[in-house]
């Protein structure tokens, strides 16, 4: 049985019920609480948005209040693929249990990601039946891009950023998932902020807002290309 989440979780700033859910997805060896704390500026643009910000499933060795989705010791493509693949029920379940508590569509759901957190919500985000709201990801990488083609079975709005100065997951990252997300028929906005290490920097955080909010507007509907089909 997958591990049953929770965290830190803030109502909609205008008081009224939920008419949106962003869900953070943390990094590795952090938790809920800290990105909690972007619940402020997106609910500026989102008023009508709940918030919530799961603790991963597994605690880090050495780390206090520490957590991870799933044990990394270096970037290794086939570990980071088994692992995004162990946490995925996890925050499915996740997703579906806040989505029934303020009974909302998945469409109005977002998913925003960092670092290990991003790999996570790009993986469980694109293989959901019913399309999420959106997907944005920062300083992070698509996991088992290889597989996606197969296994993609939805795709909402996606918005990638990352620091180019990274020195724990490099830029790099960004572009390769950039390409594979297209090969997969999963169109993408992406930004790359200049000097900015392995954080969440002004620009980015400016553009999540924007896109989340733009998303949610159905500005990006149907932007995803017709699927291929045999002759």
């Amino acid at each position: 049985m997958s591990p049953v989440l929770d965290g830190p979780r803030l109502p909609p700033a205008n008081g009224g019920p939920a008419r949106k859910l962003v869900i953070f997805a943390h990094g590795y060896g952090s938790n809920g609480d800290d990105l909690i704390g972007l619940a402020a500026p997106f609910a500026e643009v989102l008023p009508d948005a709940a918030f919530a910000s799961p603790h991963a499933p597994h605690s880090v060795p050495g780390y206090a209040g520490g957590y991870q989705w799933f044990p990394i010791t270096r970037l290794d493509p086939a570990e980071t693929a088994r692992g995004v693949r162990a946490a995925a029920p996890s925050l499915d379940a996740f997703i579906d249990a806040e989505l029934a508590r303020h009974r909302l569509p998945a469409s109005a759901c977002a998913l925003v990601g960092f670092s290990q957190g991003t790999m996570t919500a790009l993986h469980v985000g694109l293989r959901r039946a019913e399309p999420l709201g959106a997907l944005l990801g920062y300083s992070g990488t698509l996991a088992d891009p290889a597989a996606l083609s197969r296994e993609v079975r939805s795709r909402p709005p996606v918005a990638l950023v990352h620091g180019d100065r990274d020195d724990v997951i490099p830029v790099q990252a960004l572009f390769a998932a950039v390409g594979d997300l297209a090969a997969a028929g999963v169109p993408s906005l992406w930004r790359m902020e200049s000097g900015l290490p392995h954080s969440i920097g002004p620009a980015g955080l400016a553009l999540g807002r924007t896109f989340l909010r733009d998303a949610f507007a159905g500005r990006f509907a149907g932007w995803a290309p017709p699927e291929r089909r045999g002759a």
